[in-house]
């Protein structure tokens, strides 16, 4: 059974964080998201103790339904994100504020030594173990980061698996943000102990086995999956991509980026005159 919702005055110390926390539950409230919830007990309790939460990712805004549920617990979510959002004014602010990892991919230690030194001081870190968005919303290979973390800082990890969220915003032209009453199920799993000195691929397998299981169990109790659907994986029926087809699409949209930036890299700079008059 899911613990009640803690009160507001547990969060009062972080109060940037405490307003994301209010427009997040009223989101919900406005879309009429039925959120569904087992294992919260699963998350530490003591602020005191760190730990590792692994989320399966399937759209833009799974993230929103587990940090709720982390909220539950009386706990807050300090999530690893891509720093190119650091470009961007409010978010940047945001992320200053709210204790969130922000990951340069050129240059990714700095962001794991910041990672691992909140799991250290008693932090919640989310990490997403595919790395990007599942376009087949099947699991996919998994990076080794997490389960390094949780090894070198001692602390466990907690596999999540967020369930229909897919449904309202993600890759492939699915954007339903408005008032959909769509169910989302998040499941917390028992907490997994990774040894210091333990072989990370092995351990990460081992993870990703863990979280296939959930996920298939997700799936099962969540209710129909209407066949054809968009949202639907291809394996229940739907005509979400296969994970081959997925890997595809997103070599395509690599290659396509890189194209993009060579391009770019390949324009003559502007004279800084035409930079102030705009042209």
């Amino acid at each position: 059974m899911s613990r009640p919702t803690p009160a507001p005055s547990r969060h009062r110390r972080e109060p940037v964080f405490r307003t994301l926390e209010i427009i997040a539950t009223t989101l919900v409230r406005v879309q009429g998201l039925e959120l569904r919830y087992s294992g919260i007990d699963n998350i530490p309790g003591r602020r005191s103790d760190g730990a590792v939460l692994a989320i399966n990712h399937t759209g833009y805004v799974d993230f929103i339904p587990a940090a709720l549920g982390v909220y539950r617990a009386g706990r807050r979510t300090r999530f690893m994100i891509k720093s190119e959002v650091m470009s961007i004014g409010i978010m940047r602010f945001l992320v200053n504020r709210t204790g969130t990892v922000a990951v340069d991919r050129s240059a990714g230690a700095q962001a794991y030594r910041a990672a691992v030194d909140s799991l250290r001081s008693g932090e919640v870190v989310a990490v997403y173990p595919e790395a990007t968005i599942s376009r087949s919303f099947e699991l996919k290979d998994f990076k080794t980061g997490a389960v390094r973390m949780a090894a070198e800082s001692g602390v466990p990890i907690v596999p999540v698996i967020v369930w229909g969220a897919q449904r309202q915003w993600t890759k492939g032209g699915i954007r339903r943000m408005g008032r959909s009453k769509i169910p989302v199920s998040v499941t917390f799993g028992p907490p997994i102990t990774v040894a210091g000195d333990a072989d990370a691929a092995a351990e990460t397998a081992r993870l990703r086995e863990v979280m296939y299981r959930m996920l298939l169990d997700a799936q099962e109790g969540y209710g129909p999956h209407p066949a054809g659907e968009l949202w639907v994986p291809a394996r229940l029926g739907g005509s979400a991509p296969t994970r081959a087809e997925a890997a595809e699409l997103e070599e395509a949209e690599a290659r396509r980026r890189a194209e993009a930036k060579a391009q770019k890299a390949a324009r003559p700079a502007r004279p800084w005159w035409r930079h102030k008059l705009g042209r």
